[in-house]
């Protein structure tokens, strides 16, 4: 996959209108600095999104999985439902799953597990919070939440699913704050030769905090950084517009 990889998450935002605005928006109008963009909605407009944005350009996908493929789990989706939405990509390990939902680096890794079994692509979030970089703890916890996923991520590339990891430092996401690029790319390499070094360099590489039109060339301009996972500016077509324009 070539150009520069844009992953948009709605988290608990959009309805029906909102995709019709999506619709509207023209893909072909910004040149190709960009791959297939996608958006990540709340499971129950998945369907609504796939028939809204069909032949648009865009790649559906989920926010979140269980790591069950099946059973008594009152309001939990499964890889299975998820794939029948005609899902491509599921988000897993956001790090407001991972504080609030306390989910653990082996639960993220089950959900690796449960999407590669249906040819669902994940994207695995890892990122240390404001106390863990001031303590120089950030290389130890991004490490730590790799190395969790090591196994699931050589099994999905075999099954030839194109995975991606999304370095998300949880301080910068909603706060309208975000890692300097030099800050990005130190960590994003530290990624890559974690990576590369278990056969896995091929696995592309986001940013993810606080990006929008402003920054995000710069982001993405670096060595080891791919593509961005983006929470508020791909809420709008005028903020997609933005990051696309600044790609191009």
């Amino acid at each position: 996959m070539t150009g520069v990889t844009i992953l948009g998450n709605w988290k608990m935002y959009g309805d029906v209108a909102l995709l019709d605005a999506f619709a509207a928006m023209d893909l072909n109008a910004f040149s190709g600095g960009f791959a297939r963009p996608g958006l990540a909605v709340p499971s129950i407009l998945l369907s609504a999104a796939r028939e809204k944005l069909a032949g648009k350009g865009w790649s559906i996908g989920a926010q979140d999985v269980s790591e069950h493929p099946q059973g008594a789990y009152t309001g939990a989706t499964s890889a299975a439902m998820l794939k029948e939405a005609a899902s491509d990509f599921c988000l897993v390990g956001h790090s407001e799953r991972r504080a609030y939902q306390h989910e653990s680096d082996a639960q993220v890794a089950a959900k690796i597990e449960r999407l590669t079994e249906v040819g669902i692509e994940p994207v695995v979030c890892v990122g240390e919070t404001l106390e863990e970089r001031e303590t120089g703890k950030t290389d130890e916890r991004v490490t730590t939440q790799l190395r969790a996923v090591i196994k699931p991520l050589q099994a999905a590339c075999a099954s030839g699913l194109n995975p991606c990891v999304a370095y998300e430092p949880v301080w910068a996401i909603g706060t309208g704050k975000s890692a300097t690029p030099a800050q990005a790319q130190e960590v994003h390499a530290r990624m890559r030769e974690l990576l590369g070094g278990e056969g896995l360099g091929g696995v592309r590489l986001l940013y993810g905090g606080s990006v929008k039109g402003e920054t995000i060339a710069e982001l993405t301009a670096q060595t080891d950084i791919d593509g961005a996972l983006v929470g508020g500016a791909a809420l709008t077509p005028e903020g997609w517009s933005a990051m696309l324009k600044a790609v191009a």
